[in-house]
């Protein structure tokens, strides 16, 4: 099933991304020799620290969310879901109390997302999670990620 059904069998509507409280020089999405890398994305109604003022739980869902933000700016760029092949590489940084050593589980948030709409087979990428001592503007969770295209 391709992943634009998915998200309609879900019933999952992707959010819209949020104005940013800064301004970037960017692109959410560029796309070059068939694949697609997206920018740093999070979830602003997250924000904090993970293992002191935002639990694990809290976190993955920030992690999911993100997930649905990223795969709003693929749509965006190149119209349909259904033009991304497979997800490559995923990397998640999280903002992380010292003591806090639990960032896979965090990352399993995007990750489960994103098998929920490509499956395993296309949705599982080689993955990093890392503990960062700082991220923009407080967020909790921050996620890049290169995606190939279809065709």
């Amino acid at each position: 099933m391709s992943p634009e059904a998915r998200l309609t069998e879900l019933g999952i509507e992707l959010p819209v991304p949020p104005s940013l409280p800064f301004t970037p020089r960017l692109e959410p999405v560029a796309v070059h020799a068939g694949l697609a890398y997206l920018s740093g994305n999070g979830d602003f109604g997250c924000l904090g620290r993970v293992g002191d003022d935002v639990g694990l739980e809290r976190a993955a869902l920030a992690a999911r969310t993100t997930a649905h933000l990223m795969c709003r700016c693929l749509r965006d760029e190149l119209g349909s879901l259904d033009r991304v092949d497979r997800w490559l590489k995923v990397l998640v940084l999280v903002r992380s109390a010292p003591d806090f050593g639990d960032q896979p589980a965090v990352a399993n948030g995007f990750t489960n997302a994103i098998v929920e709409l490509w499956g395993e087979d296309r949705g599982l990428s080689a993955r990093s999670a890392i503990g960062v001592a700082e991220l923009p503007n407080g967020l909790a969770v921050e996620v890049e990620a290169i995606v190939a295209l279809a065709g």
